[in-house]
């Protein structure tokens, strides 16, 4: 491994585990708990024990009380569908948004590593460009991490929609699916739907502010990185078409993925993105 890949990888997981002893791991726990419970030991009754949890056939043998003691079913898939398209290697910060989408996929392989639950990772242009199946460990963790960080797509153009589709052949079961993408495609809508009912899926928006907001430099020259596609604006004019519709853009993402019953979080190369995960996770575990 590269001695400066392994460095990001080696800054990425301590900076994890920090988050994940601190506020992540706790808060990422109670946002995404197991699908039930499973019987773990029958033990003597103690004060505040429920009653409906007594075993009435050890009681009557025993001549004192005893109940039947659960822990938490954890067994938990987490899928990173992680978008790979030439339209995330933009970037006006210090920056691209390809970047940032890799870090982002990262920590949340280490924090469901650190609560030992399986990850699989798709990454995906117009089609499939790579799959991992779920596994747990770190080893596979670094697998994982090294991918999004160091590889290298053979098409440019995006299609969300054949990502999910994927996931719903690969991933019969119920999963926590983190869709990371600057969401600028359309016609994904259906598989969205699909998804959401059958997974738990939260989409991650990774925007670059310059998309949010053009300054006004006067006639710029912009080059679609899909489809290499150039037109000429004015970026001083105050209704700027453009910006007009990235917001309108954003908020329509935002809006269906509401009406799914899909999460979203918008998180910008501008700014500290660990705030945003962590409110989400706390909020989301304050909901459970």
């Amino acid at each position: 491994m590269d001695r400066e890949l392994f460095k990001k990888i080696r800054r990425i997981q301590i900076q994890t585990t920090h988050l994940a002893e601190d506020i992540l791991a706790g808060a990422y726990h109670s946002a995404f708990k197991g699908k039930g419970m499973e019987f773990e030991e029958v033990r003597e009754y103690q004060p505040g024990d429920e009653i409906r949890h007594i075993d009435w056939n050890v009681t009557a043998r025993m001549s004192h009380l005893y109940v039947k003691n659960f822990k938490e079913e954890r067994e938990i898939t987490v899928f990173l569908l992680v978008d790979i398209s030439a339209s995330s290697r933009f970037g006006s910060q210090n920056l691209l948004k390809s970047e940032l989408i890799a870090e982002i996929g990262a920590v949340l392989a280490f924090s469901a590593n650190k609560n030992q639950d399986r990850v699989g990772l798709i990454l995906f242009s117009d089609q499939v460009e790579s799959y991992l199946s779920p596994k747990k460990g770190l080893r596979h963790v670094l697998r994982v991490v090294r991918d999004l960080l160091v590889f290298s797509p053979q098409h440019s153009k995006t299609d969300l929609g054949a990502a999910l589709a994927f996931l719903g052949k690969v991933q019969r079961k119920a999963a926590i699916c983190f869709l990371i993408s600057d969401f600028l495609a359309t016609g994904y809508e259906h598989q969205a739907k699909l998804i959401a009912q059958g997974h738990d899926l939260i989409s991650i928006c990774v925007q670059d502010p310059f998309e949010a907001h053009i300054p006004p430099l006067g006639l710029l020259n912009m080059q679609d990185l899909e489809t290499e596609s150039v037109a000429l604006i004015d970026s001083n004019q105050p209704q700027n078409p453009l910006r007009e519709s990235a917001q309108a853009h954003l908020r329509d993402v935002q809006f269906f993925m509401k009406t799914i019953g899909a999460d979203f979080l918008s998180i910008r190369t501008d700014q500290p993105f660990m705030p945003v995960l962590r409110k989400f996770f706390k909020v989301r575990g304050m909901k459970r």
